[in-house]
């Protein structure tokens, strides 16, 4: 019993250390600014929200500026009141003009900056979202949005370096936006091969099952045979018996 409780104890102390170990490192890779959801449709509407840890024992997060992406802009985008907050918007021209519901807008965001009032902000230990809204998003596979994090002693975090593909995540990510083509994008001309393939497997799945059908009555039809074949059998048997 008293092995049992050693045991016991042990693996329960080695099961601690293991999830404290992976909770340390999982720590810092998730306290970053991030975009949520991560992802949109290109040419859609949608709504999203910067959230912003904050990474400080001692200060507070006071100011948030959102970059947008030069080489994606975007035709509308608007904020969400935040309390304790207010937010400065910031264009930029653009050209060739991006179109908007049969409109040419010659301008885009280029930059929101959050500030906090004063004695307000992020405090240690807290997160806050920044909601806005954005469309139409543009014709492009990610959005990197560049992020400065200032803090009230003064030190900015900036979240600006972007990630590069099969290679491990940067230690300053900034967020990033993955689009996917919109449903109703020209198909390739091979995209109706798989349709065209499973029709052709729909047709040898019902010949396949025709011809299981005819089997299948064929067995039937030949074990009736052998019975009354084995009944007629038996009674020429008995026959010439009963005659004698």
């Amino acid at each position: 019993m008293i092995r049992l409780r050693r045991s016991a104890t042990v693996a329960a102390l080695t099961l601690t250390a293991v999830a404290t170990t992976v909770l340390g490192l999982a720590g810092p890779a998730s306290a970053h600014v991030t975009i949520n959801p991560a992802e949109g449709k290109q040419g859609g509407y949608g709504r999203f929200a910067f959230r912003v840890p904050n990474e400080s024992d001692t200060a507070s997060t006071v100011k948030v500026e959102v970059n947008l992406p030069e080489n994606a802009p975007v035709g509308s985008v608007s904020t969400m009141p935040v309390p304790g907050w207010t937010v400065a918007v910031e264009k930029r021209k653009v050209d060739p003009p991006i179109e908007v519901h049969g409109s040419q807008l010659t301008e885009a965001v280029s930059k929101l900056t959050f500030t906090a009032a004063p004695n307000g902000g992020v405090k240690p230990g807290e997160f806050q979202e920044f909601p806005v809204s954005m469309g139409p998003l543009p014709q492009v596979d990610t959005m990197v949005f560049k992020v400065l994090q200032t803090y009230s002693d003064g030190n900015v975090s900036r979240w600006i370096e972007e990630p590069t593909p099969g290679a491990e995540e940067p230690e300053n990510p900034a967020p990033v936006l993955k689009l996917a083509a919109a449903e109703n994008a020209p198909a390739s001309p091979g995209a109706s091969a798989p349709a065209a393939a499973a029709d052709d497997d729909d047709d040898d799945d019902a010949g396949s099952g025709a011809a299981t059908a005819l089997g299948v009555a064929g067995l039937v039809a030949g074990l009736a045979g052998l019975v009354l074949g084995g009944l007629a059998f038996a009674r020429t048997r008995r026959e010439p018996a009963a005659k004698s």
